[in-house]
């Protein structure tokens, strides 16, 4: 294959990382060094990352892992071009997107709310490219679609897991950065919790970032402590924390059996110790399937531009795995999802509005 120079890319002196990958191979940028990837001569999409890094475990991941298969999928088509930028703290936002527009890729991918600000003021300065925000919504541009998932629907399936799985009645929830995201988990974790049992105690609380590993352990620490059992990590890279917590205990003492449920992708694997695994469920979104459908339809002259598209559990974009649930709780996890579907359960956004009934 032809090759070309990338040269540019980190002309800048970022501290975020860039990496380029064809069919799913991935080149490493560190320091001065050009970076060589496959002129496929048309098409190639970029993702941006927020602060918690494209290998948190996680949501970034998950969008990295969907931009891996586009690219397989599209081998030997115009197509196989496809990257990530690393943002290591919010202050790279705007020079990291500002990268991906200098080098032409076709679509640039915000992958998180706290791109929003950032994604805003970039895309209404360069009308001609095109732009995809996820997790929040952009109005009144052209160039930018937007995706959001219902995540209230299955985060309300994990608080009935959680709440039918406990052998305490009491659970957790450790999110990451207080958000309109983490709203619509935080309430829909409470809703499923109170609707499967109301007596089950639920203590929530917020990391402040999606990436202090250290900080969640330590509210891991502190609620497994308190006789929580069951914990619900919604803190992107922040939750490997909770799952190193939740190891050491179980490997100190196996007789304590304690539980996480994971969030994005499946985290099964991270709730393997010594002699079985914790991880109770993972609560998935299918940001990878999203972002490649994306640039499918826009590779096709399809771009939903000015478009805010949303996913939830009617459309098969949030899922549960079956994971250490029962069977007993697996069947209930099951009807509790038709309802919603249907609509017979309006799952709610807003966890002010949540309360434990009387």
């Amino acid at each position: 294959m032809n090759k070309r120079k990338i040269t540019g890319l980190l002309s800048l002196g970022l501290v975020s990382g860039l990496v380029l990958a064809a069919c799913g191979n991935k080149t490493e940028a560190t320091d001065n060094s050009s970076i060589e990837t496959v002129d496929t001569n048309d098409y190639s999409i970029v993702m941006v990352t927020d602060s918690g890094g494209v290998d948190d475990g996680s949501f970034n991941q998950s969008a990295w892992e969907g931009m891996i298969e586009w690219g397989e999928e599209t081998n030997g088509l115009e197509g196989e071009n496809y990257a990530y930028i690393a943002s290591n703290e919010d202050s790279e936002y705007i020079p990291n997107l500002n990268q991906a527009i200098m080098n032409d890729f076709d679509i640039v991918f915000g992958v998180g709310f706290k791109l929003k600000q950032s994604m805003i003021e970039i895309a209404g300065d360069n009308p001609e490219q095109q732009f995809v925000i996820t997790d929040d919504s952009i109005e009144g541009f052209d160039n930018v679609a937007s995706v959001i998932f219902k995540d209230n629907e299955i985060a309300f399936l994990s608080g009935v897991s959680a709440a039918l799985s406990t052998e305490t009645g009491k659970v957790g929830f450790i999110a990451g950065q207080e958000s309109e995201v983490l709203d619509r988990f935080e309430a829909g974790f409470l809703a499923g919790v109170y609707a499967a049992d109301p007596t089950v105690e639920v203590q929530v609380e917020y990391v402040g970032s999606f990436a202090d590993t250290s900080k969640a352990r330590q509210i891991a620490a502190g609620m497994y402590s308190t006789g929580i059992d069951v914990i619900y990590q919604g803190a992107g890279d922040a939750g490997n924390g909770v799952f190193s917590e939740a190891r050491d205990r179980m490997n100190a003492n196996p007789d304590e059996k304690i539980w996480i449920i994971g969030s994005d992708r499946d985290q099964t694997e991270e709730g393997n110790y010594d002699n079985g695994n914790l991880t109770l469920t993972s609560t998935i979104k299918g940001l990878g399937a999203a972002i490649k459908s994306v640039a499918h339809a826009t590779m096709e002259g399809n771009f939903p531009g000015g478009k805010v598209t949303q996913l939830g559990l009617k459309e098969d974009a949030i899922y549960m795995t079956r994971g250490n649930l029962s069977e007993e709780v697996w069947t209930a996890v099951e009807e509790y999802k038709e309802q919603i579907i249907s609509g017979d359960i309006v799952v709610p956004t807003n966890p002010d509005k949540v309360t434990a009934p009387e």
